[in-house]
């Protein structure tokens, strides 16, 4: 069995990163996830309980196909929990495909940076195990290393993500603003219309009376 584990710091807070954690899919840096299907969604006590099944595609060498197999696509059992009072998301996934042979379990925290709130720390837990086939301990390298460079471009997706979020937010208070400046030129407008009118029939009332009085 391999453990690998890994921290890293988002430099926005943990309601910005978890909200991005669950529109990560699809993004550019990791085309090798295509697709995510919501199984089960429910709260607790408060806090958001949800089964996720992700679809994947894992790019095994060739020669590993006579040893465990083949599959076009791969498929993942993800269990997570958000706790907005402790401000606490946890993700924990494990592979149902080629479960006979390979054991690829993954946790990812995220939780306030403890120095710094403004940010957010991931911590992230794999363990993988290799058994019932040769070169156990290779191909547990080999699936090691590929979990750490997928870590590195999901930290890129997420980031990617909250980019878009970030635009979109800037976007909508664009157009709040443009919604009031054209609101308020149009009472404007009213206004001096109305202010015009009351002139007008100033005016009128004024000759009318002159006329009465004559």
């Amino acid at each position: 069995m391999k453990i690998w584990t890994s921290e890293h710091t988002f430099n926005h807070p943990w309601e910005t990163v978890t909200q991005a954690a669950w529109r990560k899919y699809p993004n550019p840096m990791t085309p090798s996830i295509i697709g995510t299907d919501v199984v089960e969604r429910r709260v607790v006590d408060g806090v958001l309980h949800t089964h996720r099944l992700v679809q994947s595609k894992w790019y095994f060498p060739k020669w590993t196909n006579s040893l465990i197999g083949t599959a076009k696509t791969c498929f993942a059992s993800e269990r997570s929990t958000v706790d907005p009072q402790r401000k606490q998301m946890v993700l924990k996934t494990i592979n149902l495909t080629f479960c006979r042979h390979i054991s690829v379990d993954e946790v990812l925290y995220y939780e306030p940076h403890p120095t710094d709130s403004s940010k957010t720390l991931l911590k992230q837990e794999a363990s993988v195990s290799v058994q019932g086939v040769p070169l156990c301990h290779y191909m547990e390298d080999m699936l090691t290393s590929t979990i750490s460079m997928n870590a590195g471009k999901g930290r890129q997706g997420l980031e990617w993500v909250i980019g878009r979020i970030n635009a979109e937010v800037k976007g909508i208070a664009e157009s709040a603003d443009d919604f009031l400046m054209k609101t308020k030129h149009s009472l404007d407008d009213m206004t001096e219309s109305a202010r015009k009118s009351m002139d007008e029939i100033s005016v009128q009332a004024a000759k009318a009376a002159k006329h009465i009085h004559i």
